[in-house]
């Protein structure tokens, strides 16, 4: 994907900054978008750059239509119109059914599965024109099993999935392919935090015995943002260790 221009959303950290720093050794030039955390996307920065890539970083919530087309914009001068889009950007707000508030509900849903779309639709008419483009979106193993506790991230992230096939079906006879990848537990800060008796239950589910780590969810995005997997659309990927066989 040399000379292809890359925007990876969340892409300040954890497995954002992994799949952009990925997709920079494969020689794409990369944007990544963030919402608030400066110093860490300005370290992204710095990793793409020393992997080989130029890079822009641009602060922008994605769950915003005018800030999503400011970041499209943004990446275009920069770089061109956005041919490999990378849907990573996402939030938590965990509580049970029963406490769960409006505001959590819908803010998970408006940066997860409307984030996407827009995004996807903000850079869909430049793939469109040049019948090429790669969108691959980051969803979880509970879109597909679901979580206790986890209902506004479970119905986002399943969301996603459907999301994409729609998308998939939509733009296949115009070069460009809309896929998934569902990762399991992985090791970032999130999961880092949690108790050692949390991480063994969670653990016993992951036939591997172990969780992944950020640059193996990258490696499966960057196949399918490559040549390599032209012929491959509106599929979900689950890298999770064994966790969900279907």
């Amino acid at each position: 994907m040399k000379g292809r221009v890359a925007l990876v959303t969340g892409g300040g950290r954890g497995i954002g900054r992994a799949i952009a720093v990925r997709l920079a050794r494969e020689g794409a030039k990369v944007a990544i978008s963030y919402r608030s955390n400066d110093a860490a996307a300005q370290e992204t920065r710095k990793l793409v750059r020393e992997a080989g890539a130029e890079c822009e970083a641009i602060k922008s919530d994605v769950a915003e239509a005018a800030d999503v087309e400011a970041l499209v914009k943004g990446v275009g001068e920069a770089f061109g119109p956005v041919e490999i889009l990378v849907n990573n950007a996402g939030t938590t707000r965990d509580n049970i059914l029963m406490r769960m508030k409006d505001v959590e509900f819908d803010e998970v849903l408006a940066t997860n599965l409307k984030g996407t779309y827009l995004c996807t639709r903000a850079v869909m008419r430049g793939m469109v024109r040049a019948r090429w483009g790669r969108i691959v979106n980051i969803s979880s193993v509970v879109g597909l099993l679901g979580n206790a506790g986890q209902a506004n991230y479970a119905a986002s992230k399943a969301g996603i999935i459907g999301f994409t096939k729609s998308t998939a079906r939509e733009v296949a006879n115009r070069g460009i392919t809309a896929n998934v990848v569902a990762p399991g537990y992985v090791e970032t800060e999130l999961t880092g935090g949690l108790p050692g008796s949390v991480k063994e239950q969670i653990l016993g589910q992951v036939p591997a015995s172990r969780f992944g780590e950020p640059e193996e969810i990258a490696e499966a995005v960057a196949f399918l943002a490559g040549d390599c997997a032209a012929y491959i659309t509106g599929q979900t990927i689950a890298v999770d260790g064994g966790m969900v066989m279907q």
